[in-house]
């Protein structure tokens, strides 16, 4: 199951691209890879309400069916609600599922929703949330500034790497998976986890 956040972060821009429109053609590479090993996928998006839900299925009509219903959703300028979306899959979907959170969290607000939000997952399913970043922070920060403005958002990167890293490590203890990605990185590291999940026998 994969619950792509429509909301006020996702709106960045890398390139032509926002961090939305990036994520999902992740999520359609994804469902591409679970349906030709045989298993089911599912789409949700969620801002502050539940703006799609297509249920777990496979096969090319579904996929026509999940383009036909994602081709016009934008992200929008709110704070999307973890919990409304967690407790919506929770009472939708019975069956242990692997469910991938793809997200971005900058904050101890937004931070703490999402793992407090966690709960209504586990322990019966498996969430891996992976939070997409503009670029690579850690470059960033590796180097020497040279200025104060060099210096003042190498000091932006380096909480936003905290909170992600504090965020992720949270989602670990709970018994969930974590990603810290950038927009290019985000389709095969997610295929990677998926893999590894399959691998692993994890569910």
């Amino acid at each position: 199951m994969i619950a792509l956040d429509a909301g006020r972060l996702m709106t960045g821009r890398i390139d032509d691209e926002t961090k939305f429109d990036t994520a999902l053609h992740a999520s359609l590479a994804l469902m591409s890879a679970s349906a030709r090993a045989g298993d089911n996928c599912g789409v949700l998006i969620f801002g502050r309400r539940i703006l799609k839900f297509l249920p777990p299925r496979r096969g090319i009509e579904h996929f026509d069916a999940v383009l036909e219903a994602l081709h016009d959703v934008e992200p929008a300028m709110v704070e999307p609600s973890y919990a409304r979306a967690f407790q919506f899959i929770s009472s939708n979907l019975k069956k242990r599922a692997f469910v991938v959170v793809l997200t971005d969290v900058v904050d101890k607000v937004s931070s703490k929703e999402l793992i407090s939000s966690l709960k209504l997952l586990r322990p019966r399913h498996l969430p891996l949330v992976a939070t997409i970043g503009d670029r690579d922070l850690n470059a960033s920060v590796s180097k020497v500034p040279t200025d104060l403005n060099d210096a003042f958002v190498q000091s932006a990167a380096e909480e936003i790497i905290h909170e992600r890293g504090s965020a992720l490590r949270l989602v670990e203890s709970l018994g969930g998976l974590g990603l810290d990605v950038t927009t290019q990185s985000l389709a095969p590291r997610l295929l990677e986890s998926y893999l590894r999940v399959k691998e692993r026998g994890m569910l």
